[in-house]
């Protein structure tokens, strides 16, 4: 029963798959969304070490409140050591991702297997903040 998903929110369900807890957003992410998904966030992000996936496929809206949830997720996660993968194909959400430079901090792929196999190669190490400025 420790892969069964934890229950479906709104906008946001909990799940865990291969060792990932699995992130996946649903619906509208605006600013209404994002003050309930963000206590259930902060708790799973508040593991030391943990391998997070957000999935943004189930996503149809995603504004400013969305990047600052994704962005919230990714500090927190690599803080403490751990790595974060994206999923996501939405057109226009990758577009806010790109200009917004997003997508250079963690790379979306377009399937969770796609993202949970370029972990796999080793690839999240090297968008580390802390590896990146320990190396310049």
């Amino acid at each position: 029963m420790a892969n069964a998903p934890a229950p479906l929110t709104r906008n946001l369900r909990v799940r865990r798959h291969r060792g990932h807890t699995v992130l996946e957003f649903h619906g509208e992410i605006d600013i209404a969304a994002a003050v309930r998904i963000l206590p259930r966030l902060d708790r799973v992000t508040a593991r030391p070490e943990s391998r997070v996936v957000i999935d943004l496929s189930g996503v149809e809206f995603f504004d400013c409140s969305g990047l600052r949830l994704l962005h919230r997720v990714r500090n927190r996660v690599l803080g403490q050591g751990g790595d974060v993968l994206l999923v996501c194909t939405h057109p226009l959400t990758l577009r806010v991702l790109a200009v917004t430079g997003l997508s250079r901090l963690v790379p979306p792929r377009p399937t969770l297997d796609a993202a949970l196999a370029w972990s796999g190669a080793g690839s999240v190490r090297s968008i580390r903040p802390a590896a990146r400025r320990r190396a310049r």
